[in-house]
């Protein structure tokens, strides 16, 4: 499809003044073919496939940045997911010593975070799989660029609760040994994972995937919340028109990059992930996307329809631009990332059960938002057992990244700094779920998977 002059300039213009960019290169990195019953031996094998094959995507990005002129903001790596490759070392401190090996690659490399530091326990858990769990506050803590997920759940398999009830322990024990409790940053608990998906911090290298793949995450609240702002006259038909029409030029040139940069380090060209990923920048806000559908604060009654328009039309407009989109591919809804969020918890605009709301029309979910630091683990585990229970059942994917701000309480603001914000303590509902959670056990699969 021929690119015409004015699309030339249009797309310059999303870039200048829209905050248009790559958010995400990512390249996946399958690491089974290093394992070796020698652990220093598997240890150097991991360093050198991550260390070779990182550096080449920064200079090969780099190289694009000022071929094309579009900012490609993260290089990142996600790697298989690291409780498979350990089931025969079996001790923490082999454990945190991988951790140690990947975030040594990683910064001698020049990436900014590597993800897959996890595991897939939706029905049930190895040893390796609790260990992993285990060692996690350690190696969120004493790691720079290590990002954890865990997938506990799938619309096929049901929500593993036994696995969900080891995480608020976890998460508090992490808020505790890292400064201004920002290990609890770098982990997201996941149900219907996908394998490709290229954002932090539940990147991983998926079982289906080959030895290496490149997949892109490309974002542009500005330039959509700009063509909403001048298009105050449509009705949701138009609207949905115009925002897909927006998304469509965006994904044509996370396309083009991705493309060009899997050919250049010779390796296939993996999906484009078309989510809305919002930054504390001035114009970079999905929460200013939905105030300019006429809501006049994201949170007030309507923000769930003004999201479940904006979802539709993001997927719509990406799938129409390309055959490869994947990953979350949907709109993100983070607290402390998002200016326009911060603002409306302040003003007591959004709650935490609105933004539980959203999610049932949002792919993404509950996505770094903080709360009380002596909330009690159990209640910990509901928050996110109950997020997930809406992606199981509903067969989307939902996510949750909660911080458990230590020492902190509702209502105070932690200011984490850069791309991570600032976070007001959300208030958590008092009334406990302690006794339904000890149940255990696995969530039945819904009688939504029965396809076959």
């Amino acid at each position: 499809m021929a690119i015409s002059v004015d699309e030339v300039f249009e797309t310059a213009s999303m870039i200048l003044f829209q905050n248009l960019d790559i958010r995400t290169t990512t390249l996946g990195v399958n690491l089974k073919d290093c394992v070796d019953s020698d652990f220093p031996r598997f240890m150097d094998k991991v360093y050198q496939k991550v260390y070779v094959n990182a550096r080449r995507l920064v200079e090969r990005a780099g190289e694009l940045e000022l071929k094309y002129g579009v900012p490609i903001v993260n290089k990142r790596v996600a790697v298989t997911p690291v409780s498979l490759i350990m089931e025969s070392h079996l001790s923490p401190e082999k454990f945190l010593g991988l951790a140690m090996s990947l975030d040594q690659a990683g910064k001698d490399a020049g990436i900014d975070f590597i993800g897959g530091f996890g595991a897939l326990v939706q029905k049930g858990m190895t040893r390796s799989d609790v260990m992993l769990i285990e060692i996690l506050p350690d190696v969120l803590s004493k790691t720079e660029r290590i990002c954890s997920f865990l997938n506990v759940g799938t619309t096929q398999a049901g929500l593993n609760l036994d696995a969900v009830n080891l995480i608020g322990k976890m998460l508090k024990e992490t808020a505790a040994k890292s400064s201004k409790s920002l290990g609890c940053a770098k982990f997201v608990v996941f149900a219907n994972a996908p394998e490709d998906n290229p954002f932090m911090a539940g990147a991983f290298h998926g079982v289906g995937e080959g030895d290496l793949t490149l997949n892109i995450g490309i974002s542009g609240p500005g330039v959509v919340r700009n063509v909403v702002a001048n298009n105050k006259d449509c009705d949701l038909t138009q609207l949905s028109e115009v925002v897909k029409r927006t998304v469509f030029k965006i994904t044509r040139a996370g396309e083009l990059i991705g493309r060009e940069l899997a050919r250049s380090m010779e390796i296939p060209f993996g999906i484009v992930d078309i989510s809305l990923a919002s930054t504390v920048a001035a114009g970079d806000s999905v929460a200013n996307v939905i105030e300019a559908f006429g809501i006049e604060r994201i949170g007030a009654h309507g923000s769930t329809l003004a999201i479940a328009l904006l979802m539709d039309a993001v997927k719509k407009g990406g799938a129409m631009a390309s055959g490869n989109v994947g990953g979350l591919s949907g709109t993100f809804l983070p607290v402390s990332e998002d200016a326009g969020m911060i603002e409306a918890v302040k003003k007591g605009a959004l709650s935490l059960d609105k933004l539980e709301a959203f999610t049932s029309v949002c792919s993404v979910g509950l996505d770094m938002f903080a709360i009380p630091g002596d909330t009690p683990q159990e209640t910990i585990n509901a928050i996110i057992a109950d997020e997930l229970a809406i992606g199981v059942m509903n067969n989307k994917t939902t996510a949750v990244r909660v911080i458990p701000v230590f020492n902190k309480k509702a209502g105070d603001l932690v200011e984490f700094g850069g791309l991570l914000g600032s976070a007001p303590v959300m208030e958590v509902n008092r009334f406990s779920a302690r006794e339904f959670m000890s149940r255990g056990g696995r969530l039945p699969a819904p009688l939504t998977s029965l396809r076959n």
